[in-house]
């Protein structure tokens, strides 16, 4: 290798070098770290509310037979969970609070559904002795549980996240490249999807 070809490469190396802790002193790989943790905790909230529309149809199926004529009830919650499903889940959801908005309101509108089909279902004992029904009702409670723990994590996770945008002088860091505040669940639509469906068929 050449002296010149030597320097070159030296120069290269102290550049980057350079660079690296610039970056890393200013907070950019922060930035990365606790983006892809907000990113984690979304898709795990995302897959509990797949789980939950996943186990719909087998429960709208298993009352209607032995309510069919609670027709009004079983397709709110058909149209209900098509609205919530058919919402497109894009990476840009976590930085649209508009999108977000939307998906909190489709989400929230699928829980209303499901409460009042269960609160219907508490009107038919042989329903509620049906063996397929008393394992999803346990699965769906599991699931609704599942959907707190997961909502709670993305909201921990944003809260961090958002304080590191805020905070001095990483948001200038922010500003250069392009890392906004993250939307988070708000505190109204939190009373309204929080709260599981009545699944208490022992009474």
């Amino acid at each position: 290798m050449t002296h010149s070809l030597f320097s070159r490469w030296f120069r290269f190396l102290s550049v980057a070098v350079l660079a690296t802790t610039l970056l890393s002193g200013c907070g950019y790989n922060e930035f990365q770290t606790k983006d892809e943790a907000v990113k984690a905790s979304w898709g795990e909230v995302v897959n509990q509310y797949q789980r939950r529309a996943d186990l719909i149809p087998n429960l709208v199926n298993t009352v209607k037979g032995y309510a069919s004529h609670e027709r009004e009830t079983l397709e709110a919650v058909t149209r209900a969970r098509a609205q919530a499903t058919s919402f497109q889940i894009t990476p840009e959801v976590l930085n649209n609070p508009e999108a977000f908005q939307k998906f909190q309101q489709v989400q929230g509108e699928l829980s209303g559904a499901l409460s009042r089909l269960m609160a219907v279902s508490e009107k038919y004992p042989d329903l509620k002795a049906d063996t397929s029904f008393r394992d999803l009702q346990s699965q769906l409670e599991g699931t609704e549980n599942r959907i707190t723990v997961a909502r709670q994590r993305y909201i921990a996770a944003v809260q961090d996240y958002n304080v590191t945008v805020r905070k001095f002088p990483n948001n200038l860091t922010a500003m250069v490249f392009g890392y906004e505040t993250k939307p988070s669940f708000t505190v109204e639509n939190e009373k309204a999807i929080s709260t599981a469906p009545t699944v208490d068929f022992g009474k």
